[in-house]
């Protein structure tokens, strides 16, 4: 009988250490993370990936995105610079971004590398990027309640270009490494970036500035090796990662050079953008914004700080890099802006 009882207490106990079994696996199960369950949506046989139609004054194009995570409060749609530049000077974020469960949706503007190429210069104003932005946006079901908008460079640009207009639609507008006022930019690398170079290294730029021969092989190189390495991406060319590399060969040139404009000292000559200033207008921005600047950048640091005291509801945050951020000091670029959104979400944002 004693051993009777103790089977039945050993095959109670069995079945009792099951059940509890079954019921962490349920609660596992139940608490499994959906930030990356793309099941039953709409672009889960293109791995996130769509096409949107974006209508123009010359047709109907279709730009390239991919959505990276799922969060239906925190998504975040990244603007990259040039202009004509690629979503691919962002493929880092893929390393700080999703532990975080934070959504970002990459995006190549209409005649960038993935997306479709009219090749109408027409097209390449402000204007028609902004309204470009405001068709994504919609297309993406993006909303006050979950849109904050990343531009960097150029993208930074378009980004305080769609805030003027329509920034009812945003939850948060990050600005990173662009000025508010060409002129301004244009003066620092001047009077600031350009001196520091070595004096007959600046002179021979300047010299083959002043007869616009910027095919010539020799003023790629000293840019490269002078200029970018100090305040575009602060490591030796042979070290830059081959994400910037893909991006830097992918670039389209007839934009960029139509909008900013040969020199890489501002934007010069008959570039579009050569005039472009906001300043006077940050303080009708009243989303929640986050000025992110480099202490090496070609954007002067301190005329970022600046810029997030005209905005209505300001962030400042100045890492130590050059131009391209992310790379150059993830950890502080991203553990500020990480910082920044959720702030914004949690409604501590200050």
């Amino acid at each position: 009988m004693k051993n009777a009882i103790n089977i039945l207490i050993v095959f109670a106990g069995l079945l009792l250490g099951c059940a509890e079994k079954q019921e962490t696996a349920k609660a596992e199960t139940d608490c499994k993370s959906t930030y990356f369950n793309y099941s039953n949506s709409d672009d889960q046989i293109t791995g996130g990936i769509k096409m949107i139609p974006i209508t123009t004054p010359k047709g109907t194009f279709k730009v390239w995105t991919k959505r990276m995570g799922n969060n239906p409060k925190m998504k975040v749609l990244l603007l990259h610079g040039g202009p004509g530049g690629t979503h691919e000077f962002f493929e880092n974020f893929d390393g700080y971004l999703p532990n975080e469960e934070i959504e970002y949706i990459y995006y190549d503007q209409l005649d960038s590398y993935y997306s479709d190429k009219p090749n109408d210069s027409t097209l390449w104003t402000t204007e028609h990027f902004v309204e470009e932005v405001e068709q994504v946006r919609k297309a993406l079901n993006l909303d006050k309640e979950n849109f904050y908008l990343l531009g960097q460079s150029w993208g930074g640009i378009l980004a305080m270009e769609y805030a003027l207009k329509y920034q009812d639609n945003l939850k948060g507008l990050i600005i990173s490494n662009m000025m508010a006022s060409a002129p301004e930019y244009q003066k620092y690398a001047e009077e600031v970036l350009g001196p520091q170079l070595p004096p007959e290294i600046y002179k021979e730029i300047m010299q083959m500035e002043a007869k616009e021969d910027f095919a010539n092989p020799r003023y790629t190189e000293l840019v490269m090796n002078y200029y970018y390495t100090e305040h575009i991406l602060r490591k030796p060319l042979t070290e830059w990662p081959e994400f910037i590399n893909r991006a830097f060969s992918h670039l389209n040139p007839a934009i960029y050079i139509y909008m900013q404009g040969h020199s890489e000292f501002g934007m010069t000559g008959n570039a579009t953008l050569k005039n472009w200033d906001v300043s006077d207008r940050l303080k009708e921005i009243k989303t929640p914004t986050l000025m992110i600047g480099g202490k090496y950048d070609t954007m002067d640091p301190k005329y970022m700080e600046w810029m997030s005291t005209q905005v209505q509801h300001g962030r400042s945050l100045t890492v130590n890099s050059g131009h391209v951020s992310q790379y150059d000091d993830p950890e502080n670029y991203f553990s500020g802006l990480i910082k920044f959104i959720k702030d914004v979400d949690n409604g501590s944002f200050q």
